[in-house]
């Protein structure tokens, strides 16, 4: 097998993540790196083929000849290992973005160690660095033997060893070797922004390889998890961890922006930012693992971004806690994915009304103190102040969650807004949060409740509906189970489910 690629494109499924707590990256089985993002997830990307085969840039190794492909993560880790089978030869290609001994690295470093077993392999390899979503020109030169290329604030540079003389040329530099057993090769890339770098030698970068990978099966020792699908809940969680921002506690949607929710179709959003109901179930997941510095880091980012806009909780903030802008920018000399255009950069939901989002942090703080957090004071005067918000805004219309331009009352939002204010009232009993206005908060949620069992409910269909008024039907509304909001053996629950997997399922 030589590439599944289709016009360029590998499928997205092909793709491995790597993550350093700060950058990510995705290399795809053929051994391209199709996408670079660094410092940050939400930095322009120096690499992005994976949006725009042209022009987006990629970093690629592989075998010069006929190969069958293995891939798989090494160990518990966030390093991705290709294996390249060449008749006789093996060709083992170890990625990462690699961590600094005592912390982060001053600079972001792409790790590539390339093994051979059996017979010798030929590779190939260039490195041809992207227009940083057509916001320059990268220029390619070499410096003392070694290339470098200057793109926008970013200056960045190959170490190589072992991988021949390097050929530069207009926009790119490429080089032909043959790997041989017992003389591992390095193609590294290092970077940083708005600043010098430093070129570390190939056996530091390697050295720094095998520390990153013991470091996060370290940390994935530390899950408590010893129920069924151990492994895919640790490589769940090991995701989680790197969008993870090591330094503000965000968690990012998506390391990426820009693939399609179906091939050829215009449905293209930026998610490098963190989205209260996402960052929500990721907190959850994270504490049922037991994983509390994580859990702290996080809900202390997503409470700073709140402050900032209370009495409003907004759908989603960015990586710094701070308000997202509602500019939403089309890339048009991009391609996208498989001609998935346009490229986005930006997310204009920014300026929805979602009432659910205060359902998913109030959800997100309970869970918090349950499972021996406790509030501060500024943060349970916050409570009063959203709860108090959300008493007067959950007769208004909203985009729902799945964040639509027709403002409806949408079924699931209203649950979220109960579910909001049931754990208003819990937290208040608990005596984590003032109980200045619970009383409102009590009678509140239970108008929600009727509104949601008179106004949101379809007797032909037995089931909750998409919005009030409306037979149709909407998946999100299960929610209700999750909440609460409907007990376990309630029959409008379960007619409701029926209805669902009858008319929605595919």
């Amino acid at each position: 097998m030589q590439s599944e690629r289709e016009g360029g494109y590998a499928p997205i499924g092909s793709y491995g993540l790597l993550g350093d707590g700060h950058g990510s990256a995705l290399v795809s089985s053929d051994g391209s790196v199709d996408w670079l993002a660094v410092p940050r997830i939400d930095s322009a990307p120096l690499l992005a083929a994976i949006v725009d085969d042209p022009d987006g840039g990629r970093l690629l190794v592989a075998p010069a000849v006929d190969y069958e492909v293995r891939r798989r993560y090494v160990g518990e880790s966030m390093a991705v290992e290709t294996t390249f089978a060449t008749g006789n030869g093996r060709l083992r290609v170890t990625d990462s973005l690699n961590q600094g001994f005592l912390g982060r690295l001053p600079w972001s470093e792409l790790a590539r160690r390339i093994e051979a077993d059996g017979d010798a392999v030929p590779v190939r390899w260039l490195f041809q660095p992207g227009t940083r979503f057509a916001t320059c020109r990268p220029w390619v030169h070499e410096r003392d033997g070694v290339p470098f290329v200057l793109a926008g604030d970013l200056l960045a540079a190959l170490i190589l060893d072992g991988l021949g003389e390097p050929i530069v040329e207009d926009g790119l530099v490429r080089g032909d070797a043959v790997v041989r057993p017992g003389s591992p090769a390095l193609l590294g890339l290092v970077a940083a922004s708005e600043g010098p770098v430093r070129l570390p030698s190939p056996s530091e970068i390697l050295r720094r390889q095998d520390h990153s990978i013991e470091q996060w099966e370290k940390w994935s020792g530390l899950i408590e998890y010893s129920g069924p699908h151990r492994a895919e809940v640790v490589r769940s969680a090991l995701t989680i961890k790197a969008l993870q921002s090591v330094d503000s506690g965000a968690l990012a949607a998506s390391a990426t922006t820009s693939l399609p929710e179906r091939v050829g179709t215009a449905r293209n959003f930026d998610y490098r930012f963190g989205w209260v109901r996402d960052s929500a179930f990721m907190i959850d997941a994270l504490t049922r693992l037991h994983l509390s510095q994580e859990v702290d880091a996080s809900l202390t980012w997503l409470l700073q971004g709140v402050r900032i806009t209370a009495p409003e909780v907004h759908v989603f903030y960015t990586l710094d806690g701070q308000p997202a802008g509602a500019e939403q920018h089309e890339l048009g000399l991009m391609d996208g994915y498989k001609g998935s255009d346009p490229v986005m950069v930006g997310n204009k939901a920014a300026a929805q009304a979602q009432h659910g989002s205060y359902g998913d942090l109030f959800g997100a703080i309970a869970r918090y103190v349950e499972n021996g957090g406790r509030l501060d004071t500024e943060t349970g005067l916050l409570v009063v102040e959203l709860s108090d918000q959300l008493c007067d805004e959950w007769t208004r219309p909203d985009a729902g969650l799945w964040e639509l331009s027709d403002y409806q009352r949408y079924t699931s939002s209203l649950i979220n807004a109960w579910s909001a204010l049931d754990r208003a009232v819990a937290l208040v009993e608990r005596g984590e949060v003032p109980a200045i206005h619970v009383d409102r908060w009590r009678l509140t949620k239970d108008a929600i409740h009727r509104f949601v069992d008179d106004r949101c409910w379809s007797e032909s269909k037995s089931s909750y509906t998409f919005y009030a008024g409306t037979d149709d039907l909407d998946a999100a509304v299960l929610v209700a189970a999750r909440t609460g909001f409907s007990a376990p053996d309630d029959p409008r629950l379960w007619s409701t489910i029926d209805a669902i997997r009858a008319e929605l399922t595919a």
